[in-house]
């Protein structure tokens, strides 16, 4: 946090001079000292933040990656010369523990082409795919191992 303040202050005085970046550092240093003192903030937070900040943006990268590679799939799919697609709702339960894993997962899964989270109750999600084939997976892929690697992280 105090990198944060430190950076915002060099970025809104506009210019960097050896001056601004000290005076910054006292006023960055003051401020983070009243949020940990008064805001319930302390520095293993802080590093809590860094560390999963690297994680979420692995996990961006790796949602990217899928939402491409299920593009692919979904196209030649569709492109085939199969006579029928075959939709399946699939129905499994996850081991993340925090709500917030979970929702993300949920969004994950729907943001990849060809399956849509229908509901999620608890731990229990409801994913209808548009093949049997696109079902491959959705309860330990890529998506569940990330999160799950991120909910250790404290």
């Amino acid at each position: 946090m105090f990198f944060v303040f430190l950076i915002l202050w060099i970025i809104f005085n506009g210019n960097f001079t050896w001056e601004i970046f000290w005076f910054g550092a006292a006023i960055a240093g003051g401020m983070y000292w009243f949020v940990c003192r008064f805001m319930g903030f302390d520095m293993h937070k802080d590093l809590l933040i860094w560390k999963r900040t690297f994680l979420l943006l692995r996990y961006v990268v790796i949602l990217i990656a899928e939402i491409i590679k299920a593009n692919v799939s979904a196209m030649k799919l569709l492109f085939s010369e199969r006579d029928e697609i075959e939709p399946v709702l699939v129905r499994f339960h996850t081991t993340l523990q925090t709500k917030a894993a979970r929702v993300l997962l949920a969004n994950s899964i729907t943001l990849t082409p060809g399956t849509i989270t229908v509901s999620l109750e608890g731990d229990e999600l409801s994913v209808h795919c548009l093949d049997k084939s696109l079902a491959e997976g959705l309860s330990d892929g890529i998506f569940a191992k990330e999160l799950e690697r991120l909910e250790k992280v404290k």
